[in-house]
């Protein structure tokens, strides 16, 4: 068990006064998880800094904390009950993946990000995923089928709940088993290093009026492409879908106040 688990994973949300259930539980580790894997937080010794690292995270990724929020370092040491060492550390990790921002003699706050950085990233992002679709058309077994079939009816009951939240952690579960089918290590890393910044980009995304039904419907398309072991397909329909997830993030709410 890594040290963020330790972390209270309801602080990112404490509008929810209820505690959460079996399920409700196992998709917030879930999170969690993923989080420690992006951020290497298991390389850390200190517990402070993975818990802080991984609560602002989440709240950024799921948009409890907006672009340019000041986040205040006292206020986090007092919330984690911890000094000023592990939240400065932790805002430093952050900052090193794009997700804030910290300034000289002003408070560090959540980064926000241009048009032109989002095109950017979607740019490179598109054409990572055609190249992870064809791989994982010639790769894919009929076991890793049924498997993604089962992630993807999981995926279906978030969209008919209206659970934008686990529907996005479903996805991403998703896209990362498509990327260890496809068998390529540094495909894998170089979409690593965009994770983070993409995965707020994509939960923006997806809260849009709509875009549930829309990509879970591009979803089974995929699907059905690498289940068929058409790669070219494959490859085509992930391009769209990215393009698609562009198209519905408001560029003009996004740019640096």
């Amino acid at each position: 068990m890594s040290a963020a688990r330790g972390a209270n994973p309801n602080a990112a949300g404490e509008e929810n006064q209820q505690a959460p259930g079996e399920d409700a539980r196992d998709r917030v580790a879930d999170r969690t998880e993923e989080l420690v894997r992006l951020l290497r937080l298991e390389e850390r010794r200190e517990p402070a800094v993975a818990q802080v690292a991984t609560w602002i995270g989440l709240g950024i990724i799921e948009g409890r904390l907006k672009p340019g929020q000041n986040l205040n370092s006292v206020e986090l040491a007092n919330r984690f009950n911890s000094s000023r060492t592990p939240v400065r550390e932790a805002l430093m990790l952050l900052e090193s993946e794009g997700l804030v921002e910290i300034r000289a003699r002003k408070r560090s706050r959540v980064a926000s990000f241009t048009p032109e950085r989002v095109r950017e990233i979607y740019f490179v992002r598109r054409h990572l995923l055609a190249l992870v679709g064809s791989l994982a058309a010639e790769h894919v077994t009929d076991d890793d089928v049924v498997e993604l079939r089962e992630r993807l009816a999981q995926m279906q009951v978030s969209v008919d709940a209206g659970d934008v939240d686990g529907y996005f952690w479903g996805h991403v579960d998703l896209q990362r088993r498509y990327v260890e089918i496809a068998g390529n290590q540094i495909l894998g890393d170089m979409l690593d290093t965009l994770a983070l910044r993409t995965l707020v980009l994509r939960r923006v995304s997806l809260a849009r009026e709509g875009r549930l039904r829309a990509s879970v419907a591009d979803q089974y398309r995929i699907l059905d492409a690498i289940a068929a072991r058409d790669g070219e397909l494959s490859a085509m329909l992930l391009s769209r879908a990215t393009d698609a997830a562009l198209s519905a993030i408001d560029l003009s709410a996004l740019t640096s106040p």
